[in-house]
């Protein structure tokens, strides 16, 4: 039934075309409802539609036909001086269907949600920006909808394509909100599933579709589509999150167990396992093992495999290879309840230029560097993010918080640092610009990670970021506060390189090297270091850790064994690639799982139990953790037998207990080698890793010596040792 209405609010046919284009920066001017002179015009976009009527829920319920007014635009008045609670009737060829509008709602976004997003300090960006599902009470009853929100200075206007609109975005334009460059649009009935993308007219006069650089979820690669999302997921790692924020790691044990999470294990077939089935298995494998932390490789949406995540296209979101993002809280909640912490790597010093992502995402260079000199990458063909514009520093900020506040994620290991602080990295005399000093250090990147770390430090405390950073450049670990860029760990590249270039050598030839593994402990104190052996190290032709050691198949797991021991008494935090704890034949390749046939073979056995054991003994040793980064609680016993390949050293905790390592990476055992002792008495033989157990040869000291008084290298007593062939051996005063 229908009444008798006055004159619709007049709108010029210019700004109806624009609004059938697509291109008005603000529907909802022409669109919705609109009160005038005591009464309310409505105008909706329908094109193709046989009839639209608008039915008012509240008030005096009525249906009031509207007329065709032009180009798909419908209009009418509904006679009544305040806008009601309404619903919009669309018949085509069938019969009608009763619709909400979009067009009659307020924005979601304040005034000072944008005016911090303008200053670049909105350290909660993902909760204002994206999608997301909102719940309205009405007199009419609980309206559910998604508002959409992007930020996009330069666009002339964007639609929302997507799946409830039959990926037509011609009848959702968004509106700018103000100059605050986000547009804005809340679409009632639509709920967490619905795949969209934003259409955009840039400034280049060009449309483009563009995934949500925000958004929570996305299609399963190779689709594109952003995907609504609203987690159910209920925590239960309350116990751990309270002890975390009296933490600090760098002070703590951690043994990272790094995790490629497409390739530790697939199904017959090649399927991926979902987060939650790896939850089932990789939990207790890592419980087992004894690591202390898992580090994944990036779990963001990436579009291509083989980038491994490094090459990200949705920041927000969890890749969908493996499910959905509440499957990937599930895996941290069952490993933070299983008393293991989570890192993830974070890659914020570049992009891919695929074109449904960030690459020119409002017509113009918005997320990239628009110098040529610096915003592009010439190693990976991707672009660069523009570390001076404060809305693209808010954008990665945002993002550290949001993996460490909503996945409760424990850490971030930042890939590619170096990339970012250096102008002239990969670039030769000519292809970059100096920095207003005149130097080559990128002081708006420098800038952006003292941020970061700054921020991540008062926000979350006991969380740690951790640099991959290859060069000498003074000061990551240090504070902020002190000009450092105030991350906890560095990766200690340095020894990663130089003690794999010795391992490589054969043993007869190791004298000669014996200085590539002491060398470390020239600088192991400069900075607060963790010791990666990263899936870096065992691709690309680089072949596996154990293909890498020289010798018969029983000397080359001989010197994995030796190394692993050597580097888990080494000062710094340590990581361990997946798979090196087979003793993995082939070198990894993320297309397959890992060798697990191995573990039918003892000797492949025994390098998993040795790491099984390191890890123990690690963890209940204080001296090898609680002062990694105190030169005082490391002294050489004796750094320089090259002679016999040995290299000896005590670690020493707060108390000081202390902790002998003796490393021989000779070929063949010493017979009464006297070693200096810091005290007499009985040292029981903690970890032997040529015993029996581990397939070794099973030469030792049958568990203890005794130091008697007299020194020796330095040391106030000695003990005259079986040093095991191509073996470490762990002492520990009884």
């Amino acid at each position: 039934m229908s009444q008798r209405q006055s004159t619709a609010l007049p709108v010029d046919t210019g700004e109806l075309d624009l609004v059938v284009r697509g291109e008005h920066g603000h529907p909802h001017a022409v669109l919705g409802p609109h009160p005038h002179a005591g009464d309310v015009t409505v105008r909706v976009f329908k094109p193709l539609a046989s009839r639209v009527a608008i039915r008012t829920l509240s008030g005096t319920e009525q249906t009031v036909d509207l007329t065709h007014e032009h180009e798909g635009i419908w209009v009418g008045t509904l006679g009544v001086a305040e806008v009601p609670d309404y619903r919009v009737v669309v018949a085509y060829d069938g019969p009608p269907t009763e619709l909400d509008d979009p067009y009659r709602f307020l924005p979601t976004l304040g005034e000072v949600d944008l005016h911090l997003i303008n200053e670049g300090r909105h350290e909660q960006l993902w909760e204002v920006l994206g999608s997301h599902v909102h719940h309205y009470e009405t007199p009419s009853g609980t309206v559910t909808g998604t508002s959409f929100a992007v930020w996009a200075p330069s666009a002339r206007a964007i639609r929302v394509k997507a799946s409830f609109n039959n990926w037509d975005g011609r009848e959702h334009p968004m509106r700018q909100l103000g100059t605050s460059g986000v547009w804005e649009l809340f679409v009632p009935g639509v709920g967490s599933g619905a795949a969209y993308k934003f259409v955009i007219l840039g400034a280049d006069g060009q449309w483009r579709e563009k995934a949500d650089p925000m958004a929570f979820h996305t299609e399963v690669p190779p689709q594109t589509s952003s995907v609504v999302f609203e987690s159910t997921h209920t925590w239960g790692d309350d116990e751990w999150m309270a002890a975390r924020a009296s933490r600090r790691p760098v002070d703590e044990a951690m043994s990272v167990y790094e995790v490629h999470l497409g390739s530790w294990k697939k199904h017959h077939g090649g399927d991926f396992y979902s987060y939650a089935q790896l939850a089932d298995d990789l939990v207790p494998y890592l419980v087992d093992l004894g690591f202390t932390h898992v580090e994944f490789l990036p779990v963001m949406e990436h579009p291509f495999g083989g980038s491994w995540g490094y090459q990200v296209t949705s920041y927000f979101a969890p890749t969908a290879r493996f499910g959905d993002p509440d499957g990937l809280r599930l895996l941290v909640d069952r490993l933070h309840q299983a008393g293991i912490g989570v890192i993830v790597d974070w890659v914020p010093a570049h992009f891919p230029k695929d074109e449904f992502a960030l690459s020119r995402f409002d017509g113009t260079p918005l997320y990239e560097d628009p110098n040529p000199s610096r915003g592009e990458h010439p190693d990976w063909g991707t672009y660069v993010f523009n570390f001076g514009r404060r809305e693209v520093r808010n954008f990665l900020v945002a993002n550290a918080l949001y993996w460490l506040e909503e996945f409760h994620i424990d850490g971030l290991r930042v890939d590619a640092v170096a990339s970012m602080i250096y102008l002239d990295y990969s670039r030769e005399p000519g292809e970059w610009t100096p920095n207003v000093h005149g130097g080559r250090e990128n002081l708006e990147a420098v800038q952006f990670l003292q941020e970061m770390n700054a921020t991540v430090d008062k926000r979350i405390p006991g969380a740690v970021t951790i640099a991959e950073e290859s060069t000498s450049w003074p000061g990551v670990t240090a504070p902020t506060s002190e000009n450092g860029l105030g991350f906890g760990l560095k990766w200690n590249m340095g020894w990663m390189h130089d003690s794999l270039g010795y391992l490589q050598h054969d043993p007869v030839h190791r004298s000669y090297h014996h200085g590539e593994m002491t060398f470390s402990l020239v600088y192991a104190f400069s900075e607060r270091y963790t010791l990666p052996i990263s899936h870096d190290e065992v691709v690309h032709g680089k072949g596996s850790l154990l293909r890498k050691m020289p010798g018969d198949r029983w000397q080359q797991l001989a010197n994995l064994r030796a190394y692993l021991g050597y580097m888990w008494a080494h000062p710094g935090k340590q990581l361990l690639f997946m798979g090196i704890e087979l003793g993995q034949e082939s070198e990894w390749a993320e297309a397959r799982e890992l060798d697990w046939w191995l573990l039918d073979h003892p000797e492949h056995r025994g390098v998993q139990s040795l790491v099984r054991d390191l890890n123990a003994a690690y963890r209940g040793t204080a001296a090898l953790w609680s002062r990694d980064h105190d030169p005082a609680a490391f002294q050489w016993i004796d750094a320089n037998d090259a002679g016999h390949n040995v290299f000896s050293f005590v670690r020493r905790d707060h108390d000081g207990a202390e902790l002998i390592c003796v490393s021989n990476f000779s070929a063949v055992p010493h017979e009464n080698y006297r070693l200096g002792l810091p005290g007499e008495g009985v040292w029981q033989e903690l970890v032997n890793t040529d015993s029996g157990d581990y397939s070794g040869s099973g030469v030792g000291n049958l568990g203890q010596v005794t130091a008697v008084p007299g020194d020796w290298s330095g040391q106030p007593a000695h003990a005259d040792l079986v040093l095991p062939p191509l073996a470490t051996v762990w002492l520990r005063r009884r």
